[in-house]
């Protein structure tokens, strides 16, 4: 059956502006040298990620051919393509991603680069069940990027940026739990408010978790980003006006934040992968996390020096590792990132039998 041809979007002016008309940037493949073009001006081309830390991650995980790891966030696959140039074609990646959309799309993509079900396993699933990825598997490296990738942040139909009007919806699994939208409905003046600054240390979330309230109690709609975005506004309307506008993108980055954070229940998945991690590591396997939020970044370093503490890790990252200057040039979407690492120990965690208590055993 011959498939229907489509017009490709069309828009006003030279340059398209929305999404939607990007359609070069769309189709990299397609349009290699444009995709060039835009990377090399320091910005993401809409439906792309750039990942970051590549070279440090890299350099520490020092992959052998015939090593078993596992991409925790797989996202774009940008971390896994290079994971796999270094693996040779021997081992094996498996690779998590709740994200039904992205996660398919970029199976596809890298099976078009050869990495097809021979040396890697996309699986559809959290990654704080990273001990149901592969049962009896024991990894040699592990990576989790905990940052929402830029082809979430950049369609507006995800409802992951208040730049353009979309559904509030954030989640990264659109197909399970509630949308943003639903969950402000949820939320009481002194939850939400308690939720701005635990996620994101939102100076002004009493204002805002007022603004919202009221709105809401006044029959008005929060439906889209645009009205949440207009309510974090209004909420701050007793700045000066040379401080307001400043002020009104941040406090709108923080509350899209801590919105996505708590719809998602990222500080939750977060905890149980660190808590299981240790048991999924082969003696001497190494676990590299990247952070984008001070609550992440403290979580991982609390994890990392407690079990090195006892002996589970033998090395931990004593200090953060941020991507080099010149990177953030390139990609200033890096600016915010933290690695931390460590390094599994000779021991292994077991299950004292009739307790469910964990003992560490050489």
């Amino acid at each position: 059956m011959e498939q229907e041809h489509k017009r490709r979007v069309r828009y006003k002016g030279t340059h398209p502006r929305k999404y939607q008309e990007k359609y070069k940037e769309l189709n990299p493949e397609k349009y290699q040298r444009d995709v060039e073009k835009i990377l090399q001006q320091g910005k993401t081309p809409a439906g792309m990620h750039i990942p970051i830390c590549v070279e440090e991650i890299l350099q520490f995980f020092d992959i052998q051919p015939g090593q078993i790891g596992l991409d925790a966030t797989l996202g774009y696959g940008g971390h896994s393509r290079r994971m796999l140039e270094k693996l040779g074609g021997q081992g094996h990646l498996y690779a998590t991603d709740v994200d039904p959309i992205e996660s398919e799309k970029t199976r596809l993509r890298l099976a078009q680069l050869g990495y097809g079900p021979e040396i890697l396993t996309v699986r559809r699933m959290n990654f704080a069940d990273l001990d149901q990825v592969a049962p009896g598997v024991a990894y040699d490296f592990v990576l989790a990027d905990l940052g929402v990738s830029s082809m979430q942040i950049d369609n507006p139909a995800r409802g992951f940026t208040f730049k353009q009007e979309g559904p509030l919806d954030l989640r990264l699994d659109p197909t399970a739990g509630v949308p943003a939208a639903q969950r402000l409905r949820e939320l009481s003046r002194e939850e939400l408010a308690a939720m701005l600054v635990e996620n994101a240390d939102e100076p002004y979330a009493e204002q805002i978790a007022a603004a919202v309230r009221a709105r809401l109690r006044k029959g008005g709609a929060i439906e889209t980003t645009r009205e949440l975005a207009e309510t974090v506004a209004g909420a701050l309307c007793f700045l000066p006006p040379r401080e307001r506008k400043e002020a009104e993108k941040k406090a709108c980055q923080r509350t899209f934040q801590a919105l996505r954070i708590d719809v998602n229940n990222e500080f939750e998945v977060l905890y149980r992968f660190l808590e299981k991690l240790p048991g999924v590591l082969k003696p001497g396997g190494k676990v590299a996390v990247l952070t984008f939020h001070s609550g992440e970044d403290r979580l991982v370093k609390k994890s990392f020096q407690a079990l090195a503490r006892q002996g589970v890790y033998c090395a931990v990252a004593k200090e953060v590792i941020r991507p080099s200057a010149q990177e953030c040039v390139k990609n200033p979407r890096a600016r915010s990132t933290k690695m931390r690492w460590a390094i599994r120990g000779g021991l292994r965690m077991e299950k004292t039998e009739g307790t469910g208590e964990e003992t560490h055993r050489v």
